[in-house]
């Protein structure tokens, strides 16, 4: 039975190439010389360090130019609050990850209602839906593609 999986992942390199290329402009940058302004990178958090919070702003606008030019969604970022301490400012930017189960149940429930003949399913933190035709399951990607669920989505593992 042919089936396709939904997800949503980030391509790590790209996005370790647009916080180095965001850390390059800035230090290039005259408004930032001797401010000591960067991007960390850790797992699932990027985190902007500067001096005030319009350099946070400055960065934070560098930052998703240089990630639109690598191809990375922006709906995969989630900007916390800049927080301010004596001369430093840093704010967080959530990175994310994989198909949560709310936006899973909803994009189940919007496969089930557009009346196409194919089963969805939750599985962990992606979406597996099989059909008996492999035109129900193109019918499928291209209805999910036009709705907006808030997240950059990727069909993967398409087997017939």
């Amino acid at each position: 039975m042919p089936s396709f999986d939904i997800v949503s992942e980030l391509d790590q390199h790209e996005l370790a190439n647009a916080v180095d290329q965001t850390n390059r402009e800035v230090d290039a940058r005259f408004d930032f010389k001797g401010a000591d302004a960067k991007v960390e990178q850790t797992q699932e958090v990027l985190t902007l360090h500067a001096q005030t919070e319009f350099q946070l702003e400055q960065m934070l606008e560098i930052l998703y130019k240089k990630m639109t030019k690598r191809g990375i969604d922006l709906k995969a970022v989630a900007p916390d609050d800049p927080v301010i301490q004596n001369l430093r400012a840093s704010q967080k930017v959530n990175i994310k990850q994989g198909v949560d189960s709310d936006t899973a149940k909803k994009i189940v429930k919007y496969i089930k209602d557009s009346k196409i003949k194919v089963q969805a399913s939750i599985q962990g933190d992606q979406v597996r839906v099989n059909g008996k035709k492999r035109d129900d399951l193109q019918e499928a990607i291209a209805a999910v593609k036009a709705h907006d669920f808030s997240l950059p989505l990727q069909f993967t593992n398409f087997r017939d």
